[in-house]
C-alpha cells in the first residue's frame, strides 16, 4: 500500500484578502508559512514520506517547499494540480461568485460542480484533469507516502471522485490534510486527518 497526503496550500494574500486570485504568483502570508510549517511538523510525527509533489501556483510550491525543508525532501512540480481557472471571477471577492450565479441561468444548485464561470473550469473539469494527475503520481510511488500539495478546488474535486459524490465533498482549511491509501490497482476513500 502506498498513501497520497493530500495537502491543502497555507493561506495565500488573496484567501486572506477573501478574493479570487488573478494570477499564479500570489504568495502565502505569514500565517500560510506558519500553517506550512505546523502541517509539516503533523506529517513528520505520523508519516514518513518519500517525496513532496506540488502544483505549479506559487502558494502551492512555497508550501511544498517549507513541508520539504522539514522533512529533508526536494520538491517535484506536478502539472494539472493547479487551481481552478475561475475565469471572470480573477480579481474578485469572493461574494461576486453568489452574485454571478443568482444572475446566471445556467446555473443548477443541486449540480453545481456543473456550473462554470465565463472562461473558466467547472469543478468536473477540476476532477478530470486532477485524476489523471494523481494517478501519475500514485504509479510513480505505489508503496510509499508521497505528500502532494494543491489546492481547495483540486482537493474537494478529488474527494468527490473517490467518495463516488458530490454531496458533502470536502474543502479542506488552509494547511488541511486529507488522506488516500491506494494499491496498484485503486485509490482508497479520502480521510480527514486532524492530529
Amino acid at each position: 500500500m502506498g498513501r497520497l497526503i493530500l495537502v491543502r496550500h497555507g493561506e495565500s494574500t488573496a484567501n486572506r484578502d477573501r478574493c479570487f486570485t488573478i494570477t499564479d504568483d500570489v504568495p502565502l502570508t505569514e500565517l500560510g508559512r506558519r500553517q506550512a510549517r505546523e502541517t509539516a511538523l503533523r506529517i513528520a510525527k505520523r508519516f514518513d514520506p518519500a517525496a513532496v509533489v506540488s502544483s505549479a501556483f506559487a502558494r502551492a510550491r512555497q508550501t511544498a517547499e517549507i513541508i520539504a525543508a522539514e522533512l529533508g525532501l526536494g520538491t517535484e512540480v506536478v502539472p494539472d494540480l493547479h487551481e481552478r481557472n475561475f475565469g471572470c471571477l480573477k480579481g474578485q471577492p469572493y461574494e461576486a461568485f453568489t452574485e454571478l450565479i443568482l444572475r446566471d441561468p445556467a446555473y443548477d444548485p443541486a449540480r453545481d460542480w456543473l456550473w462554470r464561470p465565463r472562461g473558466g473550469e467547472s469543478h468536473e473539469d477540476v476532477r478530470c484533469r486532477v485524476v489523471a494527475a494523481i494517478d501519475r503520481v500514485r504509479a510513480g510511488y505505489l508503496e510509499q507516502d508521497v505528500v502532494v500539495v494543491s489546492h481547495g478546488a483540486v482537493m474537494r474535486s478529488l474527494w468527490a471522485h473517490l467518495a463516488g459524490s458530490w454531496e458533502g465533498a470536502y474543502l479542506p482549511p488552509n494547511g488541511g490534510v486529507v488522506l488516500v491509501e491506494h494499491d496498484r490497482a485503486a485509490l482508497g476513500a479520502p480521510r480527514i486527518i486532524e492530529d
